[in-house]
């Protein structure tokens, strides 16, 4: 038997003179074959890119939350202004990794339905299971925002718990000092008396002006301080009920992923249901038609005997 020649270096000679005929250089070719050789990276999708973007921001928003800590719990090391501008950048930041999160579900949304055929029926089942994969990456990404605002929500019931700790006192001495000076308040009047059976009549209307005004200012401050106390108390109970209600939320979702699951457990159950059914009524069919054969192999039998007979 002839052996076969090895063509394969003529070949990609007369590859490589074509290429250099049709204006390819050297570099060109050689970068041509080593793309040939090690593929490029596939491009990531929009969906990725924007979902690995939302992850990076969710971590640099906990990673902030932690250089943080300490500066927005203990009170010795910030002022007022300075907590609340830390507030105020996280509560900015779980926004925005909130409305990505809220761009990403929009986009599954339009997928799934841009994947129904005609009457709403579904379409591939590879672009299904693409779309299962994203609505986890989006369940995902949601569970780890939800982790990251809990820290920041036991952050500030620490310092709200700490500011009705600090106005309770405050409040105590308040109502001491207005008592006292109540009852300072009845001895002067007698000595004021007194001092009108020398002093002309202008400057008791004056003094009794600025006893007036301090009694105001007092009941003012007082009822300012409730209201301050009373905001404080709503702020600590609303902060909890949120965090009450994203921990339902997030359950929620839980049991939404479960009972999707299910579903597709069930629509596998279905498929492998009609398949079986597919079978039996093959077989049903199979089973009349030899049936059929049978009595009539058997009918003839009969005939051909009676008449052999």
């Amino acid at each position: 038997m002839a052996r076969i020649r090895d063509r394969t270096e003529d070949f990609k000679d007369v590859v490589r003179h074509t290429a250099v005929s049709l204006g390819y250089d050297e570099s060109t070719l050689a970068a041509i074959m080593a793309s040939f050789i090690i593929h490029k990276p596939r491009e990531r999708s929009s969906f990725t890119k924007a979902a690995l973007k939302t992850l990076e921001s969710i971590g640099a928003l906990e990673q902030f939350i932690l250089n943080h800590r300490k500066d927005y719990v203990e009170t010795q090391r910030t002022t007022e202004q300075e907590r609340d501008s830390i507030e105020h950048e996280v509560t900015a930041f779980i926004k925005t990794c909130k409305e990505q999160i809220d761009i990403l579900q929009n986009s599954i949304n339009d997928d799934e339905a841009n994947s129904k055929g005609w009457l709403g029926l579904k379409g591939d089942k590879s672009n299904a299971d693409t779309i299962a994969h994203k609505h986890g990456v989006v369940l995902i990404l949601s569970e780890k925002l939800h982790s990251v605002t809990a820290q920041f929500d036991q952050m500030r019931a620490i310092r709200f718990q700490e500011a009705i700790n600090r106005a309770m006192p405050r409040r105590k001495l308040k109502r001491e000092t207005v008592s006292k000076s109540a009852d300072i308040s009845t001895p002067n009047k007698s000595d004021i008396r007194e001092l009108d059976e020398i002093q002309p009549e202008p400057l008791t209307v004056q003094q009794q002006l600025l006893d007036d005004e301090t009694r105001a200012l007092q009941v003012e401050l007082t009822s300012l301080l409730d209201a301050v106390q009373q905001t404080e108390t709503k702020m600590v109970e609303v902060s909890a009920l949120n965090h009450l209600m994203s921990t339902h939320i997030l359950h929620q979702a839980q049991q939404i992923e479960h009972l999707y699951e299910q579903a597709v457990e069930a629509t596998k159950n279905v498929e492998l249901g009609n398949k079986e059914l597919s079978q039996a009524i093959r077989r049903n069919t199979s089973s009349r038609t030899f049936l059929l054969l049978f009595l009539f192999v058997l009918t003839f039998s009969i005939l051909f005997l009676d008449w052999y007979s």
